[in-house]
Parts: structure tokens; C-alpha cells; sequence
């Protein structure tokens, strides 16, 4: 009788087949490690963006908000919308600082923060928005002697947001605000500004955020202004 041949196994299409299942058990490894993360990533965010409005009572928890956020930033470094949260806690300190001489340095570390979120998402409009935030916050120092560097600075990435989102209510929210508290000798007041509040609110109402932890403030603040125009 003859003797079977044994099948000469081919070690390099073995070996192959080794990598495949190891590529698709680290690739299987890795997308349940990036899914998990994602959700503890959205669970802290949606939790720290709750306490944001609550934190005006006690603006020293808007400093801690900042914090918590930039943490989260800081461990998701592809992540922008947490920089974003902390520079928005950060300059919206600076607006309840009654030390005006405190208030400049805060606005620099919202600056250090929306800077990152830049890098990450540029020519974002929501950016753009807290840019000309952080620009009013240095203003307000004295506004007298600041208006004319940081006015047009505000005033130019208001109108920069416009441009980079349309649909985008905060803009003109923001514009509002400004000319609501701007004196009517210097073309402030309720007559100029109801129209830019109202077409902010009309945008408000059909304005739908990214996803459930993207920007969504604002409106109420929008509604309340237009209420004390009358």
C-alpha cells in the first residue's frame, strides 16, 4: 500500500492568517474601547453641561466647571466642544467678577482654551461667538479706553459666526445683547436692538444642536430681553 502524503502545510499563508485574526481581534478590541470611551465621554460632558446654568448662583462653580471640563479636554484631545465648555464657563465668569482687575487674566486662560477648540474645529461658528465673548469680557475692563480695540474685534467674529453658520441664533443673540445695553446716544438701546433679539428668536425656534452635548443656550435669555423692551 501506498503510503499517504502528508499535506505540506505553507507557513508564510499560516502566518498571514495569524495576522488576519489578530488585526480583527485588536480592531474588535479597540472599537469597544473607543465606545465605551465615547459614552463616558458624553455622560460626563451632558452631566458638567447641566450644572452650567445653576452655577450662575454661585459664579465661583462656573471656575470649577471650567476645570472639570478642561480635564475632559485634556483626556479626549481630539474633543473640541470641551474646550469649548470650559472657555465658555470661563468668560462667562468674567462677566459676575466684580474685581475688574481680575478679569483680564480669566479672559486669557478663555482665550488659551477656544484657541485649542479652534485648532480642532476651525471656522466654527459657535467658536467665533465666544471669541467675541471673550473680546466684550476685555472690554468692559473700562470701556471708555478699550472700545475702540476690542468693540470692532467683538463686532468682527459676531459677524464672522454669521457668515460661518446662518441658522446659528447666538450671533445675532449676542449682537442683541450688545446693543440693548449700549447707551441710545451711540445707537443702543430697545429700538435697535428688538429687531436683532426677534430674528434671533425666530432662529432659536427652529434651531436644532449637532447633537444632544453641542451648544443649545441662549434663548431664554433672548426671550427675557425682548420682554424688558416693550
Amino acid at each position: 500500500m501506498k503510503k499517504k502524503k502528508k499535506k505540506k502545510i505553507n507557513k508564510p499563508s499560516k502566518i498571514k492568517t495569524m495576522k488576519k485574526l489578530f488585526l480583527i481581534a485588536t480592531v474588535t478590541f479597540l472599537t469597544a474601547a473607543t465606545f465605551a470611551q465615547s459614552d463616558k465621554y458624553v455622560a460626563s460632558m451632558k452631566a458638567n453641561i447641566a450644572a452650567i446654568d445653576s452655577s450662575f448662583k454661585n459664579p465661583a462653580n462656573l471656575l470649577d466647571l471650567a476645570n472639570k471640563f478642561e480635564r475632559i479636554a485634556t483626556a479626549e484631545k481630539t474633543q473640541w466642544l470641551a474646550y469649548y465648555y470650559a472657555a465658555l464657563c470661563q468668560v462667562n465668569y468674567t462677566y459676575m467678577e466684580q474685581d475688574k482687575s481680575k478679569i483680564d487674566a480669566i479672559a486669557d486662560k478663555a482665550t488659551e482654551l477656544i484657541d485649542k477648540a479652534d485648532a480642532l474645529q476651525p471656522n466654527n461658528s459657535e467658536i467665533s461667538c465666544l471669541k467675541s465673548m471673550i473680546a466684550s469680557a476685555h472690554m468692559m475692563v473700562n470701556p471708555m479706553q478699550r472700545f475702540q480695540e476690542y468693540g470692532p474685534e467683538a463686532a468682527s467674529y459676531i459677524e464672522a459666526a454669521m457668515k460661518q453658520d446662518p441658522a446659528n441664533p447666538r450671533p445675532e443673540f449676542l449682537q442683541g445683547q450688545g446693543l440693548k445695553f449700549t447707551p441710545e446716544q451711540f445707537g443702543g438701546g430697545c429700538v435697535t436692538a428688538k429687531p436683532v433679539l426677534q430674528s434671533s428668536l425666530a432662529k432659536y425656534n427652529t434651531f436644532k444642536p449637532a447633537s444632544e452635548i453641542h451648544p443649545n443656550w441662549g434663548k431664554q435669555r433672548v426671550e427675557m430681553y425682548i420682554g424688558e423692551c416693550k
